[in-house]
């Protein structure tokens, strides 16, 4: 009898112990609070949290913006890219060129299409010698074979003098045989202001004010300062400049 007893008696005791644990771990899986917040299972359920967070709504709306706003921007801007003319190797090589431009106070350069750097003017005023004060402006179009080619120069202000023609032809020995691709648009710009300071009459396109220069140059000056005042010489009119 003894012996049932202590069997029975045991019998409860683990039936009593089981359902503490069941309730144990039921109250567990129900809130999470007995885990501690290390614990894998909590750690993993953070996880696939986040996972899912990050991608609803909000996530997704970042998403959308760059794979499909910019996406578009990029496709357009590769669109516009592949229908844009191809660049020259003159147009490359003018972008550092135009970087490096320094006139001083005598030139001045000015593009009339911002988005075309292969043709600009440059306007200088000499503030020494014959033609001072008064501002002559030069139109420059850079070929498609710059720097193995040198730049086109136009005189577009009528001057009377011996390395300039009345048609605006510019005679300066680095824009023909002596250009090197090592030179560049400052050495052009710097090459036109030496013009102004000495005129070079025996490399003339004028003759007769390179004859004239070079005989009487007291004489040349009085014609060069009639020009200046937009008086008439051998038939032609010039601007007033001065």
């Amino acid at each position: 009898m003894l012996a049932l007893k202590k069997k029975r008696e045991a019998e409860a005791k683990a039936k009593a112990e089981a359902e503490a644990a069941a309730a144990t771990a039921s109250d567990g899986g129900a809130g999470g609070a007995v885990q501690s917040p290390g614990s894998a299972p909590t750690s993993a359920t953070t996880t696939s949290s986040s996972t899912t967070s990050s991608s609803s709504g909000p996530s997704n709306n970042n998403n959308w913006s760059l794979l499909g706003v910019a996406g578009k921007k990029t496709k357009a801007g590769g669109s516009a890219m592949n229908g844009q003319k191809k660049r020259t190797p003159g147009e490359i090589r003018i972008q550092k060129d135009i970087a490096e431009l320094d006139g001083g106070r005598v030139a001045n350069i000015e593009f009339p299409n911002p988005n075309d750097l292969t043709v600009f003017h440059v306007s200088i005023t000499p503030d020494s010698g014959f033609w001072k004060n008064a501002t002559y402006k030069f139109k420059f179009d850079i070929p498609d074979h710059y720097p193995h080619t040198p730049p086109k120069v136009h005189c577009e202000t009528k001057i009377y003098h011996p390395n300039i023609n009345l048609e605006g032809k510019v005679c300066l020995n680095i824009l023909r045989e002596d250009w090197k691709p090592v030179l560049d648009i400052n050495a052009v710009i710097y090459g036109l202001i030496f013009l102004f300071y000495e005129p070079n009459p025996d490399d003339p396109l004028n003759h007769e004010a390179a004859e004239l220069f070079r005989k009487d140059v007291q004489q040349f000056e009085r014609l060069v300062q009639r020009t200046l005042r937009g008086g008439i010489l051998d038939g032609v009119n010039f601007e007033r400049l001065v």
